[in-house]
């Protein structure tokens, strides 16, 4: 808990006069200095939202938007990579790290890249081991293979199906994984729901926090026995206990988020959960290191610093906070989000690893999942000015198909999750996921037809328009020459050939990152009764090969007018 606002250091001129006093006293009172009390510097330096991205990722998920060229155009530079966050770091933490720790705020693991995904995320386990990762929140990514999968991650032992490919054991994790809000029947954590850590004699705990609507997007037998409670609800409740200990500074890894529009330091307009879950916490909580929307930001809310590192370790929020030695409050706190550039050399020890693991999924990389008959191309206006293409129809045909049992009646995928064409020809699994790298899960939702009019005009909002490729069987009509949220005439939204019922109900799948709101599509966030399925890629395999060899699909699904 942050203490009064009574200043730390007295000016010059009162701290001269205050020294004279005590001098004419005779000096049998202490001197001031010697009264105030000393100060603890604690460093922290936060994650969140890995998801398995060993290699620098490629792409515009690669990259941070520093700044505006003078054209308004953005400035970009290329970020992450284990190797490199390592080296950041290390960096960061400087010659002495007594007072440092390196903590997360979740999804560390899940919806990974191959080289990570294919060792059941192992690699990842192990480079944040030698990065000097001490404790993390558990995200809904976590649970993506079920709770005894993720016991494993902190426990060690090789998968009973596939484990250990490389011939070596696997020793878990030496961070601490904390959930405190998620509980079995009997209100049992499945985690440590904190942990306290002492610098120089003044304790800080650390609680961590799951996202609370997880169950609605993984697998539910993978959850069974288990609650997710609300995030607030929880701190709140754990801070009497935590101050009988003697803690008085809080800090909450929280797998939630928000958005904002500024830079990636910035925090203009903050919305979303973390505003509400924030404002709801007890005032004994000084900070929240915050994920999940993969989104940047530096924010002070309802008197806490609250931050987010983006995503795939682009960034390190560096934050510092300094107690008051008595009395253990924290006083000051201050923070920024430090890019993980590639201009310096990484860690040659995670390089090694994930090299090594490299060379091991190469087998898996060059397998053939079918043929296609012509190239499945990206989105291009010049080639079709409607804004859909054939590679992005072939995509959300797939995800459609694997999201049937979920009731999934109309899927779409976002351009900027399409990185690249696939040649006519045999395709393999390393082509695929190369068109879909960033291991997204699909999300199946309901919404209403007028929030499905919603959606597509949400594509262009924003300084940059952005065509959802929809899945076969629905169309529209959008006119080039309407203003922004104007521009789609909703009565010529069909799908299978019927109108779109503004009050009905519809089930529709896009990829996780879309469901949380990503690339400006909030009314998403909005989707109600949502259930998980599989990761893109996989979805694309199984099309693939169900309707080898492939015919590149019509392009007739949306329709422009001037």
């Amino acid at each position: 808990m942050r203490s009064s606002p009574a200043p730390r250091h007295l000016p010059p001129l009162l701290l001269a006069a205050s020294l004279l006093l005590s001098c004419a006293h005779g000096g049998g009172a202490p001197a001031l200095a010697d009264t105030r009390p000393r100060t603890v510097s604690v460093k922290l330096l936060a994650i969140n939202d890995f998801h398995g991205n060993l290699a620098p990722p490629e792409g515009s998920t690669g990259e941070l938007r520093t700044g505006s060229n003078p054209d308004g155009s953005p400035i970009r530079v290329k970020a992450g990579g284990a190797s490199h966050l390592a080296r950041h770091l290390a960096r960061l933490r400087g010659p002495s790290p007594r007072n440092t720790l390196v903590v997360s705020a979740g999804d560390l693991i899940g919806a990974s890249p191959l080289v990570s995904a294919l060792f059941h995320d192992e690699p990842t386990i192990e480079a944040m081991n030698l990065a000097g990762l001490d404790l993390t929140a558990v995200g809904n990514h976590e649970f993506d293979e079920g709770t005894t999968e993720l016991r494993r991650m902190q426990t060690g032992g090789c998968h009973p199906v596939d484990g250990c490919q490389d011939g070596t054991s696997f020793e878990g994790a030496r961070f601490k994984f904390l959930s405190a809000n998620v509980v079995d029947g009997q209100g049992a954590t499945l985690f440590p729901p904190y942990a306290v850590r002492e610098f120089e004699g003044v304790k800080v705990a650390f609680i961590g926090m799951t996202l609370e609507g997880t169950p609605e997007i993984v697998d539910a037998a993978g959850i069974r026995g288990y609650q997710f409670r609300d995030e607030a609800d929880t701190v709140n409740a754990l801070v009497p206990e935590l101050k009988k200990q003697g803690v008085r500074a809080i800090v909450v890894l929280l797998h939630e988020g928000g958005v904002q529009k500024g830079t990636y330091d910035g925090c203009e307009g903050i919305s979303g959960p973390i505003v509400d879950i924030v404002q709801r916490m007890d005032a004994e909580v000084d900070a929240v290191i915050s994920g999940h929307t993969h989104q940047a930001y530096n924010c002070v809310i309802a008197g806490k610093r609250v931050t987010s590192a983006a995503s795939y370790g682009r960034l390190i929020t560096d934050l510092d906070l300094v107690l008051d030695g008595t009395t253990g409050d924290v006083v000051e706190s201050t923070a920024r989000n430090v890019p993980v550039t590639r201009d310096t050399e990484g860690v040659a020890e995670v390089q090694k690893l994930v090299e090594h693991y490299d060379g091991l999924a190469a087998p898996r990389r060059n397998r053939v999942l079918g043929q296609v008959t012509a190239p499945l191309q990206l989105p291009n206006y010049q080639r079709w000015p409607s804004g859909e293409s054939t590679l992005g129809n072939a995509i959300s045909d797939s995800q459609l198909a694997a999201t049937r049992d979920a009731g999934a009646q109309v899927a779409f995928i976002n351009p900027g999750g399409i990185r690249t064409d696939i040649d006519a020809g045999d395709v393999t699994y390393g082509e695929a996921f190369s068109v879909q790298p960033f291991g997204n899960s699909l999300v199946t939702m309901t919404l209403t037809g007028a929030q499905l009019h919603t959606l597509l005009e949400q594509q262009w909002e924003g300084s940059l328009v952005r065509i959802l490729q929809p899945s076969r069987g629905f169309s529209y009509t959008w006119k080039a020459s309407a203003p922004v949220g104007q521009k789609v005439d909703p009565a010529s939204l069909r799908l299978n050939g019927a109108p779109v019922d503004p009050a009905g109900r519809y089930r529709v799948t896009v990829n996780s990152f879309l469901s949380n709101g990503g690339d400006s599509f909030r009314v998403l966030t909005e989707g109600t009764e949502r259930r998980g399925g599989p990761v893109d890629v996989d979805a694309m395999e199984a099309w693939l090969k169900a309707h080898s060899p492939l015919t590149p699909p019509e392009t007739n699904r949306i329709t422009r007018v001037d």
